[in-house]
């Protein structure tokens, strides 16, 4: 443990960034993304739609099959 500490107190402290260096950076950082084309957008949106209604319908019909499980098994009380 007193290893790890004094590791850490040996480490140099980082110097702040100026605002401006800082902006450079994010536009540096930016021009790196790769944006996927309106086709590429449209097709996962549809994708995403897809999938929330079949996990919907699936939620729907586990949730229904637990409720009557327990409505039956109240009535056997």
């Amino acid at each position: 443990m007193k290893e790890a500490r004094a590791a850490m107190a040996e480490q140099t402290p980082k110097k702040k960034t100026s605002p401006g260096e800082f902006v450079r950076q994010v536009r540096t950082e930016t021009s790196k993304v790769v944006w996927p084309t309106r086709q590429e957008t449209v097709t996962t949106a549809i994708f995403v739609g897809i999938m929330v209604i079949i996990l919907s319908l699936f939620f729907l019909a586990i949730d229904s099959a637990f409720g009557a499980v327990v409505r039956w098994l109240l009535t056997l009380a």
